[in-house]
């Protein structure tokens, strides 16, 4: 009996105890009332599974509760944690968020192990150290045998199909909601995204206009229902959307600042001459002489030509291919100049003039804001299925533990979901936006097909893109100066984490993993196209360097200034016609008081117009800001320090950016880094 009790004593003197703090998201619907067990598996060995139970309530929303699971024997060193989840007794199954597991080794280390995901029921996850780890720095075989299954069933969830020809590959999920959880809207950005078309028309006060299919009878009527909903700048844009300077102004810092190019030979069948323009150029000098001082600037809406046209309300819609001549003059200002509504120069097709009427120049600006309309909702569709492109490629082919997967993870939050809704609410067949363009749907589908194959590497790259537009010391460009800072701090951020994981361009270059990642976006993302000068591989540190820098700012700052200010200058609906129901002039002259009326959409069309503009405009009601990292992926002090430096950087951009906005009739505030979004996800 007594050799019974001594040995009882020794084997409890030889069990390992591990303390196991478990910490459940903060979000709404986080927690659970389901049985979660885990299971420590080491390098000698794994221990039993055990039931996280203390008793009491465990897995309430932002909780953390420690518990001791005891082995025999230490399992060596800790590689992974098995957690499972299932139903407690007859309750409804409902989801659980585990954000970290930190587990407290009987040797008294700490060791983190990062989920920040959704555990559905029955569902069996193992989670890996959150040290970051190359797939040529794995020493054990079982890690390596977990990474790799760990891409072969993500290949097997996130598979590529085709969306339309000749523009980037999407994700198989054809129902928002059959996204996986892992990938998948919070109950809070699930409530906020319920907002329909509906729900936005009434919060803008025009869900009665929206069955209205007739012609706005006066600009009145438009001020009458629009007023209800003007925001600072819109009310600004309903002052002024007339004025020759702002439309100068809005193709700098408006919704689409991607058209406008430094003009240095006119093109050829833009029928413009010297004589023509002299009146327009202060001091007296030649168009050939403001050229070369680099004065002259130019918007050509060439890829408009040719696109098919809709019918709405039974009426014909029209587009055109304008090209819009502007001035800077010497007080600073962008002044339109000449505008040729189509490609080819004909007698039917006559160079408007500021001199012209004063109705006839309005009518010709009107069909170029329709142009910039449309060249705008395509750039910004276009980005947005680049962002799905970054982010399918990257849960395809780099691991969690890798690190730049935890380097990107925060980019890509809501992308596939969002993206999802945006296929079949917006730009899908019946979308609102294909439905109130005068393109429909095929015509943007061709309209975003032409921008793939003009994309370029460097016209993603803001400091590439504006200095081959030649628009380095043009004034009052804020869309460029807060972008360049922006893509600063990101490229700072990114070259400290980068260089920390990455020694050498040989460390780049044997990153398989890596290698596949950028592939397979130049694959489905760029379809293979050369030309677009996207890498195929990474050779050195700084290409890759570059290469995230440019991700990030796409799906961030360069995604924010293109959506968020649609609202500011769309809600006015003369600012931003969608869609245009008369055929533009063919000679001067021709214009009257109701020409505009006749050709801007009808009162329908504008208030589901100004619904899409307000709910993507809408900031997310889970929004996180561009720098900050609520999740730590990488959970190391020195990669903490780089994210604090980065957000302190930001954060003194913001109060600079709040500075100079005071001063300025028009805020431009669409990167002001509080407001600018991680990812894609609105």
């Amino acid at each position: 009996m007594l050799n019974n009790r001594i040995s009882i004593l020794i084997f409890r003197a030889m069990d390992a105890v591990y303390e196991v703090e478990v910490t459940t998201g903060s979000m709404a619907h986080a927690g659970t009332f389901d049985n979660i067990f885990i299971t420590l598996i080491g390098t000698e060995g794994e221990s039993e599974r055990n039931k996280l139970d203390t008793y009491g309530r465990d897995f309430n929303i932002g909780m953390k509760v420690t518990y001791k699971v005891t082995t025999r024997l230490s399992l060596g060193t800790l590689l992974l944690v098995r957690l499972e989840k299932d139903n407690f007794l007859f309750l409804p199954e409902n989801d659980w968020f585990c954000s970290l597991v930190n587990i407290k080794t009987p040797e008294k280390h700490v060791i983190s192990f990062p989920c920040y995901r959704w555990m559905t029921k029955r569902e069996v996850i193992e989670l890996r150290e959150a040290k970051a780890t190359k797939i040529y720095e794995e020493q054990y075989p079982q890690l390596k045998e977990h990474r790799q299954n760990e891409l072969k069933l993500n290949k097997e969830v996130y598979r590529w199909t085709v969306f339309k020809a000749g523009l980037p590959q999407q994700a198989v999920f054809q129902d928002p909601l059959s996204v996986p959880s892992v990938v998948r809207f919070s109950f809070t950005k699930d409530i906020d995204s319920a907002f329909s078309r509906s729900t936005a028309l009434r919060e803008i006060k025009m869900k009665k206009l929206a069955k209205k299919a007739d012609q706005w009878p006066a600009i009145k009527h438009m001020k009458r229902a629009f007023w209800p909903s003007k925001t600072t700048i819109s009310k600004y844009v309903y002052l002024h959307w007339k004025d020759d300077d702002f439309l100068g102004y809005q193709l700098l810092n408006g919704p689409n600042p991607l058209m406008l190019h430094r003009c240095s030979e006119l093109p050829l069948n833009f029928a413009v001459s010297d004589d023509m323009l002299l009146p327009f150029l202060e001091s007296g000098t030649s168009l050939n002489v403001e050229m070369k001082q680099g004065n002259i600037f130019l918007c050509d809406y060439k890829r408009l030509a040719d696109l098919p046209t809709q019918v709405i309300n039974g009426k014909q819609q029209f587009v055109t291919a304008p090209l819009c001549l502007l001035y800077k003059n010497q007080e600073g200002k962008l002044l339109p100049i000449a505008i040729q509504l189509q490609q080819e120069a004909s007698e039917h097709s006559p160079v408007f003039l500021p001199s012209d009427s004063e109705l006839d120049w309005l009518t010709a600006k009107l069909y170029v804001r329709n142009a910039d309309c449309l060249e705008h909702q395509a750039a910004l569709h276009l980005r947005s299925l680049l962002a799905e492109t970054f982010t399918l490629s990257l849960l395809r082919n780099l691991p969690t533990v890798h690190p730049i997967h935890k380097l990107l993870v925060p980019h890509i939050r809501y992308t596939l979901q969002m993206n999802s809704l945006v296929r079949h609410r917006l730009i899908g067949p019946d979308g609102v936006l294909s439905q109130c363009t005068s393109i429909g749907h095929e015509g943007m589908m061709a309209l975003m097909r032409k921008a793939l194959s003009d994309l370029t590497y460097s016209s993603l790259c803001l400091p590439e893109d504006i200095s081959g537009r030649q628009l380095d010391s043009l004034p009052n460009f804020f869309y460029r100066d807060d972008g360049l800072r922006v893509w600063a701090f990101i490229n700072d951020f990114v070259r400290s984490v980068v260089e920390f994981f990455y020694q050498n361009d040989s460390d780049v270059q044997k990153d398989t993993e890596l290698q596949d990642w950028i592939n397979d976006i130049f694959i489905h993302g760029f379809l293979e196209q050369s030309s677009s000068g996207i890498p195929q591989s990474f050779s050195t540190v700084e290409e890759l360097i570059k290469f995230l820098t440019m991700m990030i700012f796409t799906v961030s700052a360069q995604h924010a200034a293109l959506r968020a200010g649609q609202f500011d200058y769309g809600s006015w609906f003369p600012n931003t016609p969608g869609s245009l129901k008369s055929p533009p002039p063919a000679c001067k002259g021709s214009s009257d008081k109701n020409t505009v009326l006749q050709a801007l959409p009808d009162i329908n069309t504008s208030a589901n117009l100004a619904s899409v503009f307000w709910l993507l405009s809408k900031p997310s009601a889970d929004l996180v800001p561009l720098g900050q990292y609520p999740e730590d992926y990488f959970c190391q002090t020195a990669v903490q320090k780089m994210m604090r430096d980065f957000q302190a950087e930001l954060a003194f951009f913001s109060e600079y950016v709040e500075d100079r906005n005071a001063d300025l009739l028009v805020p431009y505030k669409y990167m002001t880094p509080e407001n600018i979004c991680n990812s894609v996800s609105v």
